[in-house]
């Protein structure tokens, strides 16, 4: 009963097979993000400003990018985040607390011309940095 090509089980267990072709699939079963991923599989993270720098674009453009390193406190990994928009990099200073974000180019990449970062600074010691930067509210002095 039910032997042919098209029967349950045989379904079923091509089904299986064929998933693992899926990148999503396959990546989430092996969970690929958690591993690899410097924030472990979580959507922010905080950590300590190490030192602020500027990075050339890749090819087509040109210009420099304001970046920060960042020392992760959950794991002490160092990750190198972006200031975005205009000016914000003057409200970061070396030894301040922020919290980064995934910058979200396609499979949770770099996004752009900018040249191997992922992470993008939203708030430093507990402001938002766009709040910052409009003048809606001040850094406070630690």
């Amino acid at each position: 009963m039910g032997r042919g090509e098209f029967g349950a089980r045989d379904l079923r267990k091509k089904r299986k097979r064929q998933r693992w072709l899926k990148k999503p699939w396959k990546r989430k079963k092996l969970r690929l993000k958690e591993k690899y991923d410097m924030l472990e599989g979580a959507p922010q993270a905080r950590g300590i400003v190490l030192e602020k720098r500027a990075l050339e674009q890749k090819q087509p453009h040109s210009g420099l990018i304001k970046c920060v390193k960042v020392q992760l406190s959950k794991n002490g990994r160092i990750i190198t985040a972006f200031a975005p928009r205009d000016k914000a990099i003057n409200f970061i200073d070396e030894h301040d607390e922020v919290v980064v974000d995934g910058l979200g180019g396609s499979q949770r990449g770099q996004m752009g011309s900018i040249p191997g970062v992922r992470y993008k600074v939203v708030e430093v010691n507990g402001v938002s940095l766009e709040e910052l930067r409009k003048g809606k509210k001040e850094k406070p002095k630690r």
